[in-house]
């Protein structure tokens, strides 16, 4: 859940083998023609140059080298791992419509030993459905309707205006904590103001792991997660044993509900299942919000024509209403229709889910090349969204671009800042929900002025290594004249 989930399951899945190469990967037994590329070195292939770090807001230097070189498709090792990477959008397009037929999800054991061996992305078939449904049920769109828009928006105000009293704010851990804690509160009933258990600082330690090399040596980032993901696995079964054992609560969390879905009569539901989705979850909601956000922040910062543009939408909002300081309404959230084109643009630039994996079952024969089984293949959606004959100005932030008519719309085979195919981010509809209730609140009752950070690195996935160091104070009056000052 959560697009940049799909980054760090991504990363991991290339980086968990080290010990796994096959001199034949280099040469595989079939009859037909491999796409054009290379192999690199045994084992570790051309792993380095794919993760080497980039500032570069473009397809990253690796792949775009490599598509200058071999053309839309071409092969490479990872870390042992015979590879196919597609840049071209059509493609792209098929081996997603593909998904139990001739390609399956797929992540390595050692990815598995990290999220959970039942997580929801390594899943097949009727459990990936299963699982995708609990999750829905949670954050699906009647729960936003429901319950979830009033809570969240509750959240942000109070957050927004313990803030605007800081003289500094370091913006992406401030939001990205925020939000673990109310995830954390409505899957489980969690609140660290009542507990010693710092169950946020074992997800800290699962996200440096997940991008290392799985060494199981103590001081290693690998380690390190291992050990992560077992204090917090301690504290989630803790909790489902409190709850089973005390199972009569008038004010019932997600917890609740996926012990009863595990009572239910031909269930493929075991404790295990329940308690690696409820490990992964929180770590999927904070991470994509958290940074999404501040890169929205920073768009809109640097182009003042479209914060002037979603500043009088969400003022227009406020006029509109009998009384001003009333709540955010869903007919009101489903108007934000310039928001939604900048959360689009800003997912589009952010490449935020740098590839999408998939292990070839059947050999595959496309464009006069072979692509074999047991191979995998790489979706690159940064190729596809700075692709020039599909987005104009590719590198140029232009939320106008997604007015209708315009260019690829957000559920369109060229846009897969969610995903892609059926195995779209789950979770996509609530980061945005969080997104526009926070923009909202912010540019309506606040300023920002950056103070320092804000660097970008991705490595694929992204980062802030310097954060975002904000200084937030509240407007003198609701409506001004111009934009805000950043």
């Amino acid at each position: 859940m959560g697009y940049l989930w799909y980054a760090f399951a991504f990363t991991a899945t290339l980086l968990v083998c080290t010990a796994h190469w096959v001199y034949s990967c280099g040469k595989p037994k079939f009859n037909g023609k491999l796409p054009p590329g290379s192999m690199g070195l045994p084992i570790l292939g051309e792993t380095l140059q794919f993760f080497a770090p980039n500032t570069a807001l473009d397809v990253a230097p690796f792949i775009r080298e490599r598509m200058n070189r071999y053309g839309p498709l071409f092969r490479t090792s990872l870390v042992g791992w015979p590879l196919v990477i597609s840049t071209d959008p059509d493609l792209s397009r098929f081996i997603l419509q593909q998904e139990g037929k001739l390609v399956h999800s797929w992540y390595t054991e050692s990815f598995d030993n990290v999220v959970g061996k039942q997580n929801v992305l390594s899943a097949q078939g009727a459990m990936h459905k299963c699982l995708r449904n609990l999750i829905l049920n949670q954050f699906g769109s009647e729960s936003l309707k429901t319950r979830f828009l009033t809570q969240v928006e509750e959240l942000v105000m109070k957050h927004l205006q313990l803030w605007s009293n800081c003289t500094s704010v370091e913006l992406k851990e401030a939001i990205a904590s925020m939000i673990f804690g109310f995830t954390a509160k409505k899957l489980f009933n969690y609140d660290e103001s009542r507990t010693p258990e710092k169950l946020r600082e074992n997800y800290a330690a699962f996200l440096d792991g997940l991008i290392s090399f799985p060494l199981k040596i103590p001081g290693t980032s690998y380690w390190k997660c291992l050990q992560g993901r077992k204090r917090a696995m301690k504290t989630i079964r803790n909790m489902l044993d409190e709850r089973r054992a005390s199972p009569e609560r008038e004010d019932k969390d997600y917890i609740d509900f996926v012990l009863e879905e595990m009572q239910k009569d031909q269930t493929i539901l075991t404790e295990e299942i329940v308690l690696d989705l409820l490990f992964a979850l929180p770590f999927a909601t904070y991470e994509t919000t958290s940074s999404a956000l501040v890169l929205a922040i920073q768009y809109l910062g640097s182009h003042p024509s479209a914060l002037a543009e979603i500043t009088k939408e969400h003022e227009s909002i406020l006029r509109s209403r009998e009384r001003m300081d009333s709540g955010i309404t869903w007919n009101e959230y489903k108007s934000m229709n310039f928001t939604m084109m900048v959360i689009n643009e800003t997912v589009r630039l952010g490449n935020i889910v740098p590839g999408i994996f998939r292990k070839v079952a059947k050999d595959i024969e496309i464009k006069g090349y072979t692509i074999p089984a047991g191979w995998m293949v790489m979706i690159s959606p940064p190729a596809v969204h700075f692709n020039p004959t599909l987005y104009k100005d590719p590198l140029v932030f232009n939320p106008w671009r997604w007015q209708q008519g315009q260019e690829p719309n957000a559920g369109s085979r060229n846009f897969m800042g969610f995903g892609g195919g059926i195995r779209q981010c789950v979770g996509a509809e609530f980061v945005k929900l969080q997104m526009a209730i926070f923009l909202h609140h912010l540019l309506t009752k606040y300023r920002w002025t950056v103070i320092k950070g804000g660097d970008t690195v991705w490595k694929p996935g992204l980062v802030f290594p310097k954060g975002f160091h904000v200084q937030i104070s509240e407007k003198t009056k609701l409506y001004e004249d111009g934009p805000m000052e950043t």
